[in-house]
């Protein structure tokens, strides 16, 4: 199963340069070599998916009933800020303006890995997420697990 494959795990720094280009972390390129789809993430983030974990994603917001104006809203915001891309032979891709904007990422951003996904946030934002994560136990998401 192709899934068990994308296996995206760690944070990294990386700068986006005056041309809006982010270099992809040397250990996820393999598998974002092929393509990828950024969009609008759901904190002021950007996401990044591979071509296949963005495929099987799609089908299941396809899915849902166009009569629900949730849903609606939801493909809206999935699909109208998604743009497909392919790195460069260094690694890089060019992340429009509008999702720049969006995420307000200008200079120093933190890439992080989400298992089957790929987070991009402005180093501020970042800083503040950071803490939240590490002043939360999460011990009933453990618990949840059985773990």
């Amino acid at each position: 199963m192709g899934h068990l494959e994308q296996m995206f795990l760690g944070e990294f720094t990386h700068t986006i340069d005056d041309k809006g280009r982010l270099t992809i972390p040397a250990r996820f390129r393999g598998e974002l070599a092929a393509g990828l789809v950024v969009t609008r993430g759901f904190d002021q983030n950007l996401m990044i998916f591979p071509l296949e974990g963005w495929q099987e994603m799609a089908e299941r917001i396809m899915n849902r009933p166009l009569s629900d104006e949730d849903v609606r809203t939801f493909r809206r915001r999935v699909f109208s800020g998604a743009v497909d891309l392919v790195p460069d032979r260094q690694g890089r891709i060019v992340l429009p303006t509008y999702l720049r904007d969006f995420a307000g990422i200008n200079g120093e951003v933190v890439v992080a890995g989400l298992f089957n996904y790929v987070e991009v946030w402005s180093a501020e934002a970042w800083q503040t997420v950071r803490q939240g994560i590490e002043n939360s136990s999460d011990a009933a998401r453990w618990d949840d697990l059985g773990i």
